[in-house]
């Protein structure tokens, strides 16, 4: 259980494409992936219709990365979680959520950084 999940919520962003096309989001989070160090194992991307946003989930070997898009909203929100009980995958999963921030060229970000399952609290 020991890892990193950080989230992020992205607003007034100004990749618009990304945010309607689920081609696109899929190439882009495959791509970030890997450039990232992780190790993707399964996908799915789906697009709600016209006018409307996609959902994206990449499963991990070492968890997952989940997308949400809102292009009505230039909203973005962003789950990437990294397990770090054989290796410490922090960084990748730093470097994949601030390469996807980058793609999206948001104004504004929230961005929330959880450790879970710290070793030491075993008995």
């Amino acid at each position: 259980m020991q890892g990193l999940h950080l989230t992020a919520e992205l607003h007034e962003c100004a990749a618009q494409g990304l945010l309607r096309e689920a081609q696109a989001l899929r190439a882009l989070c495959l791509r970030e992936v890997a450039d990232a160090g992780l190790t993707p194992v399964g996908e799915l991307f789906h697009h709600f219709g016209a006018g409307a946003g996609v959902t994206g989930v990449v499963l991990l070997a070492e968890s997952h990365v989940a997308v949400h898009t809102w292009p009505e909203l230039g909203a973005v929100t962003l789950d990437v979680y990294v397990c770090n009980l054989l290796n410490d995958n922090s960084g990748c999963a730093e470097r994949l959520v601030a390469a996807l921030q980058r793609a999206f060229a948001p104004r504004v970000v929230h961005a929330q950084r959880l450790e879970r399952g710290s070793l030491a609290e075993r008995s």
